[in-house]
């Protein structure tokens, strides 16, 4: 009937084209392949089971944990004129025969159930009738993680899914969730009886989401209030622990008028509805929720989310703040952090029985509070919990927008892995910093640790420094940590170039825990200089006509302000400076850092071996093309090393490059139309003279005005 996929994908849905992986997702599952798609929010998931239940005959089964998930996309599907029902406890029983007849008739292609009625026996009993009358064409799994104790919403009950299989082996299941780590899909593969899954994993990272962390304060609705207030109404869901914290927000924000309504298991099912209702149609602004809110609610335009207690594992905050933003627009994800809040959590795992669950719980906690407390891109630690890396900055979380200095720890590193393999990789942070902090525990002379040669070298560090390093080698991927509940610490690759001294590392220090390293006359000089980098960004955009974060953004400005870059070299190692920028805004840049440097009498860099060697050539009475033809370089580069000895105060002989004359009325041109751009300046002196004397005399010009 359908010419192609595309055709079939704008008659049932509207859309013109597939989001990537869709299209072969959708092809394996039309052959009858078991499928695991992992996909975050707002990725397009749903399409991928949906519409090859439309193309295939028989009815598709959707298992699905809650009652408002499968409202929605009933609800949805039904918008579109699909044939879709659900059959769950919210109907009564004369409603549940009503649909199993249309099922029946053949009018029902997705039928959505819960876990729990589709193991009973009488209702298999109608999946018998099902099964012969209009055939079932596949089983999917939705939010599959919940299979999984290893997960952060474990359901029982889809353990026994696998029933499914053994009843209908020749039906094949598609699983799917927004989240699983490595050992989260192993565990939905086991559980569910997939046979030789074709696996899917989408990228994890949001771009058009925005993370932040707040240390929570003593008056923290006040604090809730006026974020909330700034966001001028749009829509947004703020979790909490407890259902007396919900009622209470929601009521103060009432009272504060705000917009805002509860959600709760507490609630009544038709309470919980009107209120979903009510937020998805826009008649209220805020949802404030225990997590029972939001698993596959499809509000696209939620603004922001914020958690305003502490989430208990980093599966289930990724999956609540990404209900922020699902229209790929910008939106915020904000966490509110107390210690307060670790010892709520902590008591509930208290009450678990199961030794081996509150271990897991133990290590997710422990996590969530590295990723609250980690002074790394915050976007990094939440796609390397899932196992994958995200390179550079994001420039989209308060770490990477106000980084904290970077210092290069490349021999405390060193020393924290070498412990780890002299401990034969069988224990965890916490030992390791005893270790070389040369404690006196009964574990480490058990194990006879005090004699080890690591053993007290870290002594100058506090136990918070080693922390703070060993949370960002983690973050950093150059040590593994396990996930089995039991965090052991295991070399990688990475870990063995750092010990062989092939690997540099820089780590974010938070300036409290660095024993004085920046102090406050840093901290003045830091915040002096980005306000004059700032100034000359301004001026650039001003005369280019664009927005200044077009040319660096601020988080660019501090590592600039902080590592305090003097030569174009260092400058292009600073995150955010591409080839395009050093070409374009290099010289300025550098020159006001070089300024800078120079009114604070701050150390200037000694120039790099390959520019002393020009120097010597130079000295020696050679040319700049006799320089150049001895070294095997070109004359410009030649030229760009000459201009900044000059500029880095080096005895280069001017004259001897540019005649005095010439120097006088290229002078007088830098007087009249500033000395910020060479083609401005030579448009003045005219084609007569070339850029690179230009650049000489500017140097020596930048040189002595600083």
């Amino acid at each position: 009937m359908w010419r192609s996929l595309e055709q079939a994908l704008k008659h049932f849905f509207g859309y013109e084209s597939f989001r990537p992986r869709q299209r072969q997702i959708i092809e394996e599952a039309l052959s009858n392949r078991d499928l695991l798609i992992i996909m975050p929010t707002g990725g397009g998931k749903s399409l991928c089971f949906q519409l090859p239940a439309l193309l295939k005959s028989g009815l598709t089964v959707v298992v699905s944990p809650l009652i408002a998930l499968m409202q929605d996309q009933v609800d949805a599907l039904r918008d579109n004129g699909i044939g879709a029902t659900y059959i769950n406890s919210s109907l009564n029983w004369q409603e549940v025969r009503s649909r199993q007849g249309d099922i029946l008739a053949g009018k029902i292609k997705l039928l959505y159930v819960a876990p729990e009625r589709l193991v009973a026996d009488r209702f298999r009993e109608f999946l018998d009738k099902v099964a012969s009358v209009v055939g079932i064409s596949a089983f999917a799994i939705d939010e599959a993680h919940c299979v999984s104790e290893w997960g952060h919403d474990f359901r029982p009950e889809y353990r026994q899914m696998i029933q499914l299989r053994e009843r209908y082996p020749q039906v094949p299941a598609i699983a799917l969730t927004a989240t699983a780590t490595k050992r989260v899909q192993q565990d939905i593969i086991q559980q569910l009886g997939l046979k030789q899954p074709s696996v899917h994993i989408a990228s994890f990272n949001r771009p058009n989401l925005y993370y932040e962390v707040f240390p929570k304060e003593s008056r923290s609705y006040n604090q809730l209030l006026k974020f909330i207030r700034a966001e001028k109404g749009n829509a947004g869901i703020v979790y909490c622990l407890s259902r007396r914290s919900v009622d209470e927000i929601a009521y103060k924000l009432g009272k504060d008028n705000i917009k805002a309504l509860p959600y709760h298991a507490g609630m009544s099912d038709s309470a919980r509805m009107s209120h979903q209702n009510r937020f998805l149609r826009d008649d209220v602004q805020v949802m404030v929720a225990t997590i029972a809110f939001g698993m596959g609610i499809n509000k696209p335009d939620v603004r922001f989310v914020i958690h305003y207690d502490l989430p208990t594992n980093l599966e289930r905050y990724y999956q609540e703040s990404g209900r922020a933003g699902r229209d790929g627009e910008a939106a915020k994800c904000i966490l509110f952090y107390s210690t307060g809040d670790i010892k709520r959590i902590d008591y509930f795992i208290e009450q678990k029985t199961d030794a081996n669950e509150q271990r897991i719980s133990r290590q997710q906690l422990r996590q969530v509070i590295d990723y609250a407390e980690g002074l790394d891109c915050r976007r990094n630690i939440l796609v390397s919990y899932f196992g994958e890396r995200f390179k550079d900055n994001c420039n989209n979380c308060d770490n990477c927008l106000d980084p904290k200095p970077i210092e290069d720890w490349t021999i405390e590193a060193q020393k924290f892995l070498s412990c780890v393999a002299r401990c034969r990789e069988r224990f965890g942070t916490r030992h390791i910093i005893d270790v070389l902090r040369g404690s006196k525990k009964k574990k480490i002379e058990q194990y006879g640790h005090h004699l080890l040669s690591t053993y007290n070298i870290g002594r100058d560090k506090t136990a918070d420094e080693w922390k703070m390093l060993a949370r960002s080698l983690v973050h950093q991927g150059l040590v593994k940590e396990t996930t089995d509940g039991y965090p052991i610490l295991k070399l990688n690759k990475r870990s063995w170039e750092i010990l062989r001294k092939q690997r540099q590392v820089n780590i974010a220090v938070n300036k409290k825990s660095t024993s004085g390293v920046v102090g406050d006359s840093n901290a003045s000089e830091i915040e002096m200089l980005f306000d004059r980098l700032r100034e000359l960004r301004k001026q650039i955009a001003d005369s280019q006509s664009v927005p200044p974060y077009v040319i660096f953004a601020d988080s660019s400005l501090k590592l600039m302000a902080q590592l305090k870059p003097q030569t174009l070299d260092d400058f292009a190692k600073v995150s955010g400076v591409g080839a395009y920028k050093l070409k374009h805004y290099g010289d300025r840049f550098v020159s006001e850092i070089r300024a800078f440097c120079c009114e604070q009498q701050l150390p200037v860099p000694l120039p790099s071996a390959s520019k002393m060697t020009t120097l010597q050539f130079h000295q020696q009475g050679l040319t700049v093309e006799e320089i150049a033809a001895e070294r095997n370089l070109n004359v410009r580069t030649i030229n760009d090393h000459l201009s900044e000895l000059i500029e880095m105060n080096q005895p280069v002989a001017l004259e001897r490059l540019v005649l005095p004359v010439r120097q006088e009325l290229i002078l007088k041109a830098i007087k009249i139309v500033g000395g910020e751009s060479l083609k401005t300046i030579r448009e003045n002196l005219g084609e007569n003279y070339t850029y690179e004397e230009i650049k000489l005399v500017r140097a020596w010009w930048r040189r002595t005005r600083s």
